[in-house]
Protein backbone atom coordinates (compact mmCIF):
# COMPACT_ATOMS: atom_id res chain seq x y z
CA UNK A 1 0.00 0.00 0.00
CA UNK A 2 1.36 3.37 -0.81
CA UNK A 3 1.47 6.29 1.46
CA UNK A 4 2.12 9.70 0.87
CA UNK A 5 3.18 12.77 2.65
CA UNK A 6 2.66 16.65 2.04
CA UNK A 7 4.02 19.01 3.92
CA UNK A 8 1.79 22.39 3.38
CA UNK A 9 3.78 25.32 5.25
CA UNK A 10 2.42 29.26 4.98
CA UNK A 11 6.33 30.33 4.34
CA UNK A 12 9.75 29.38 2.76
CA UNK A 13 10.58 30.30 5.90
CA UNK A 14 13.18 27.44 7.82
CA UNK A 15 12.80 26.26 11.43
CA UNK A 16 14.76 27.63 14.47
CA UNK A 17 17.35 25.95 16.08
CA UNK A 18 16.35 24.44 19.31
CA UNK A 19 17.98 25.02 23.12
CA UNK A 20 20.11 21.92 22.39
CA UNK A 21 20.64 20.01 19.69
CA UNK A 22 23.01 17.16 19.30
CA UNK A 23 23.95 15.19 15.53
CA UNK A 24 27.15 14.17 13.81
CA UNK A 25 28.13 16.04 10.92
CA UNK A 26 26.78 13.80 8.42
CA UNK A 27 22.87 13.16 8.86
CA UNK A 28 21.77 9.55 8.38
CA UNK A 29 17.86 8.82 7.65
CA UNK A 30 15.02 7.53 9.19
CA UNK A 31 13.17 5.10 6.81
CA UNK A 32 10.81 2.45 6.70
CA UNK A 33 11.00 -0.53 5.68
CA UNK A 34 9.44 -3.92 6.14
CA UNK A 35 9.96 -5.28 9.74
CA UNK A 36 12.17 -8.12 10.31
CA UNK A 37 10.91 -10.91 11.37
CA UNK A 38 14.28 -12.53 13.52
CA UNK A 39 16.13 -8.83 14.58
CA UNK A 40 14.54 -7.73 17.71
CA UNK A 41 15.02 -4.72 20.50
CA UNK A 42 16.21 -6.20 23.74
CA UNK A 43 15.59 -2.80 24.95
CA UNK A 44 14.44 0.65 24.37
CA UNK A 45 13.72 3.15 27.07
CA UNK A 46 14.09 7.05 27.50
CA UNK A 47 14.64 8.14 31.27
CA UNK A 48 14.27 11.97 32.35
CA UNK A 49 16.17 12.29 36.05
CA UNK A 50 16.33 15.19 38.75
CA UNK A 51 19.46 15.93 40.50
CA UNK A 52 19.90 18.98 42.61
CA UNK A 53 22.26 22.24 41.45
CA UNK A 54 24.86 24.40 43.07
CA UNK A 55 22.58 27.39 43.98
CA UNK A 56 18.98 27.58 45.90
CA UNK A 57 17.11 28.08 42.15
CA UNK A 58 18.89 25.82 39.78
CA UNK A 59 18.62 21.85 39.37
CA UNK A 60 19.57 19.52 36.52
CA UNK A 61 17.88 17.48 34.51
CA UNK A 62 19.02 13.81 33.13
CA UNK A 63 18.14 13.10 29.77
CA UNK A 64 19.03 9.25 28.54
CA UNK A 65 18.14 7.57 25.41
CA UNK A 66 19.12 3.79 25.59
CA UNK A 67 18.65 0.82 23.05
CA UNK A 68 19.97 -2.66 22.13
CA UNK A 69 18.90 -4.72 19.59
CA UNK A 70 19.83 -8.29 19.56
CA UNK A 71 22.56 -8.57 16.87
CA UNK A 72 24.20 -6.12 14.86
CA UNK A 73 22.87 -3.90 12.49
CA UNK A 74 23.47 -1.81 9.21
CA UNK A 75 22.77 1.03 10.59
CA UNK A 76 21.18 1.69 14.27
CA UNK A 77 19.68 5.17 15.14
CA UNK A 78 17.50 7.11 17.57
CA UNK A 79 15.69 10.09 17.84
CA UNK A 80 14.40 11.60 21.08
CA UNK A 81 12.43 15.19 21.35
CA UNK A 82 12.20 17.13 24.69
CA UNK A 83 9.35 19.42 25.83
CA UNK A 84 8.80 21.15 28.58
CA UNK A 85 5.90 23.08 29.88
CA UNK A 86 4.47 21.74 26.10
CA UNK A 87 7.40 23.31 24.22
CA UNK A 88 9.97 21.73 22.82
CA UNK A 89 13.25 22.18 24.13
CA UNK A 90 15.41 20.21 22.30
CA UNK A 91 16.00 16.64 19.82
CA UNK A 92 19.33 14.77 20.39
CA UNK A 93 19.82 12.43 17.06
CA UNK A 94 22.61 9.87 17.50
CA UNK A 95 23.08 6.99 14.98
CA UNK A 96 26.02 4.29 14.56
CA UNK A 97 26.79 1.67 11.50
CA UNK A 98 27.31 -1.80 12.06
CA UNK A 99 26.38 -1.55 15.51
CA UNK A 100 23.78 -3.08 18.00
CA UNK A 101 23.00 -0.25 20.63
CA UNK A 102 23.05 3.69 21.14
CA UNK A 103 23.48 4.71 24.73
CA UNK A 104 23.31 8.86 25.21
CA UNK A 105 23.12 10.77 28.26
CA UNK A 106 22.89 14.66 28.23
CA UNK A 107 22.34 16.99 31.13
CA UNK A 108 20.10 20.09 31.27
CA UNK A 109 19.92 23.44 33.42
CA UNK A 110 16.18 23.75 34.91
CA UNK A 111 14.64 26.38 37.03
CA UNK A 112 11.08 27.22 38.62
CA UNK A 113 8.46 24.37 38.27
CA UNK A 114 8.23 22.31 35.04
CA UNK A 115 6.75 19.63 33.13
CA UNK A 116 9.01 17.28 31.21
CA UNK A 117 8.34 15.61 28.44
CA UNK A 118 10.72 13.31 26.41
CA UNK A 119 9.52 10.63 23.43
CA UNK A 120 12.17 8.71 21.51
CA UNK A 121 12.14 6.55 18.06
CA UNK A 122 14.24 3.59 18.07
CA UNK A 123 15.58 2.63 14.61
CA UNK A 124 17.22 -0.17 13.28
CA UNK A 125 17.77 -0.74 9.48
CA UNK A 126 19.01 -4.14 8.59
CA UNK A 127 20.79 -5.35 5.03
CA UNK A 128 20.63 -9.09 4.84
CA UNK A 129 21.49 -8.70 1.02
CA UNK A 130 21.97 -6.29 -2.07
CA UNK A 131 18.12 -6.99 -2.76
CA UNK A 132 16.66 -6.75 0.97
CA UNK A 133 16.30 -4.40 3.57
CA UNK A 134 14.28 -5.05 6.66
CA UNK A 135 14.19 -2.50 9.75
CA UNK A 136 13.06 -2.44 13.67
CA UNK A 137 11.56 0.22 15.18
CA UNK A 138 10.19 0.62 19.17
CA UNK A 139 8.84 4.19 21.23
CA UNK A 140 9.64 5.24 24.00
CA UNK A 141 8.86 8.13 26.35
CA UNK A 142 8.51 9.58 30.38
CA UNK A 143 8.02 12.14 31.92
CA UNK A 144 8.92 14.02 34.93
CA UNK A 145 7.49 16.84 37.26
CA UNK A 146 9.40 19.12 39.25
CA UNK A 147 8.16 21.55 41.57
CA UNK A 148 9.90 24.63 42.62
CA UNK A 149 7.96 27.10 44.53
CA UNK A 150 8.61 29.22 47.38
CA UNK A 151 6.05 28.26 49.36
CA UNK A 152 7.25 24.16 49.28
CA UNK A 153 10.39 22.33 49.10
CA UNK A 154 11.37 21.10 46.14
CA UNK A 155 9.84 18.47 44.80
CA UNK A 156 10.39 15.83 41.39
CA UNK A 157 8.30 13.18 40.66
CA UNK A 158 7.06 10.95 37.71
CA UNK A 159 3.28 9.70 39.34
CA UNK A 160 2.02 11.81 42.24
CA UNK A 161 2.44 9.57 45.41
CA UNK A 162 1.23 12.41 47.95
CA UNK A 163 -1.98 14.86 47.86
CA UNK A 164 0.42 17.43 47.47
CA UNK A 165 1.99 16.15 44.70
CA UNK A 166 -1.06 15.53 42.82
CA UNK A 167 -2.57 19.01 43.42
CA UNK A 168 0.66 20.01 42.02
CA UNK A 169 0.20 17.81 39.03
CA UNK A 170 -3.50 18.65 38.35
CA UNK A 171 -2.30 22.60 38.18
CA UNK A 172 0.90 22.14 36.21
CA UNK A 173 -1.15 19.65 33.45
CA UNK A 174 -3.87 22.03 33.24
CA UNK A 175 -2.03 24.83 32.58
CA UNK A 176 -0.15 23.62 30.43
CA UNK A 177 -3.53 22.25 28.28
CA UNK A 178 -4.48 24.93 28.14
CA UNK A 179 -1.59 26.97 26.67
CA UNK A 180 -1.97 23.40 23.72
CA UNK A 181 -5.45 23.69 23.15
CA UNK A 182 -5.35 27.48 21.78
CA UNK A 183 -2.47 26.53 20.08
CA UNK A 184 -4.22 23.52 18.32
CA UNK A 185 -8.08 25.10 18.01
CA UNK A 186 -6.05 27.62 16.12
CA UNK A 187 -4.21 25.27 13.75
CA UNK A 188 -7.25 23.44 13.36
CA UNK A 189 -9.55 26.40 12.36
CA UNK A 190 -6.60 27.48 10.04
CA UNK A 191 -6.65 24.32 7.87
CA UNK A 192 -10.53 24.05 8.31
CA UNK A 193 -10.56 20.74 10.26
CA UNK A 194 -13.55 18.95 10.50
CA UNK A 195 -12.85 17.91 13.87
CA UNK A 196 -15.50 15.63 14.39
CA UNK A 197 -14.00 13.03 11.76
CA UNK A 198 -10.68 12.92 13.50
CA UNK A 199 -9.49 11.28 16.62
CA UNK A 200 -6.87 14.14 18.63
CA UNK A 201 -3.76 12.72 19.80
CA UNK A 202 -0.70 14.93 21.04
CA UNK A 203 2.94 13.50 19.55
CA UNK A 204 4.09 13.09 23.14
CA UNK A 205 1.11 10.30 23.45
CA UNK A 206 3.40 7.97 20.90
CA UNK A 207 5.01 5.87 23.26
CA UNK A 208 1.79 4.60 24.73
CA UNK A 209 0.47 2.74 21.51
CA UNK A 210 2.09 -0.21 20.35
CA UNK A 211 1.07 -3.45 17.98
CA UNK A 212 -1.02 -4.49 20.40
CA UNK A 213 -2.30 -1.63 21.62
CA UNK A 214 -2.06 0.24 17.67
CA UNK A 215 -3.57 3.98 17.35
CA UNK A 216 -7.05 4.62 16.67
CA UNK A 217 -8.83 4.27 13.67
CA UNK A 218 -6.17 2.55 11.65
CA UNK A 219 -6.34 -0.82 9.74
CA UNK A 220 -5.95 -3.99 11.14
CA UNK A 221 -2.28 -5.29 11.40
CA UNK A 222 -1.05 -2.23 9.87
CA UNK A 223 0.50 0.19 13.26
CA UNK A 224 4.27 -1.55 12.67
CA UNK A 225 3.92 0.01 8.55
CA UNK A 226 2.01 3.30 9.93
CA UNK A 227 4.05 4.19 12.80
CA UNK A 228 7.05 3.69 10.76
CA UNK A 229 6.24 5.88 7.86
CA UNK A 230 4.49 8.54 10.43
CA UNK A 231 8.11 8.75 12.14
CA UNK A 232 10.27 8.61 8.49
CA UNK A 233 8.01 11.74 8.23
CA UNK A 234 8.32 13.71 11.25
CA UNK A 235 12.07 13.08 10.53
CA UNK A 236 12.39 14.37 7.03
CA UNK A 237 10.31 17.71 8.24
CA UNK A 238 10.22 18.03 11.81
CA UNK A 239 13.36 17.13 12.71
CA UNK A 240 15.78 18.11 10.05
CA UNK A 241 14.55 21.36 9.63
CA UNK A 242 16.70 21.94 12.33
CA UNK A 243 19.91 22.03 10.99
CA UNK A 244 19.31 24.89 8.66
CA UNK A 245 17.47 27.30 11.23
CA UNK A 246 18.18 30.73 10.23
CA UNK A 247 17.41 32.22 13.88
CA UNK A 248 19.39 32.34 16.96
CA UNK A 249 16.78 31.79 19.80
CA UNK A 250 15.00 29.07 21.00
CA UNK A 251 12.05 27.58 18.87
CA UNK A 252 10.00 27.15 21.96
CA UNK A 253 7.37 25.00 19.15
CA UNK A 254 3.97 23.74 20.77
CA UNK A 255 3.71 19.89 20.71
CA UNK A 256 2.62 18.89 17.48
CA UNK A 257 -1.11 17.38 17.19
CA UNK A 258 -1.78 14.81 15.65
CA UNK A 259 -5.25 13.87 13.95
CA UNK A 260 -6.63 10.30 12.78
CA UNK A 261 -9.44 9.86 10.13
CA UNK A 262 -12.08 7.91 12.28
CA UNK A 263 -12.76 6.58 8.46
CA UNK A 264 -9.24 4.91 8.48
CA UNK A 265 -7.71 6.46 5.71
CA UNK A 266 -5.10 8.62 6.30
CA UNK A 267 -3.53 11.04 9.40
CA UNK A 268 -2.41 14.60 9.96
CA UNK A 269 0.51 16.16 12.08
CA UNK A 270 -0.38 20.00 12.64
CA UNK A 271 2.00 21.90 14.09
CA UNK A 272 3.43 26.01 14.36
CA UNK A 273 6.97 27.05 15.05
CA UNK A 274 8.28 30.56 16.98
CA UNK A 275 7.55 32.58 13.58
CA UNK A 276 4.50 31.54 13.19
CA UNK A 277 4.65 29.24 10.47
CA UNK A 278 1.87 26.90 10.37
CA UNK A 279 2.58 23.26 9.03
CA UNK A 280 0.48 20.54 8.17
CA UNK A 281 2.03 17.02 7.11
CA UNK A 282 -0.62 14.24 6.01
CA UNK A 283 0.29 10.38 5.89
CA UNK A 284 -1.64 8.55 3.57
CA UNK A 285 -2.39 4.54 4.82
Amino acid sequence: MKYIWVSICVSLLSLTLFYFYQVTKEESVVKYFPIDEEVKFESAETSLSFQEGEGDDEYEVGWKIKSKSDEKVYLRQDVSLLYVNGRLKGVVNKWKENADEINKHSTLHGEDTKKYEAVTFHHGEIHKDDDVINSIQATSGDLLYIIDSPHSNRIAFKKPETQEEEKWKNKLDHSIHQQLKAQWDELKAYYQIPVEQYEQVPLTDLPSYNEENPFPYIPQGQYNRISGQLWEGLYKNYVLGIKDAKSKHPIQSYIPLLLFDKKGKHLMVLYEDDQGEKNQLIQYY
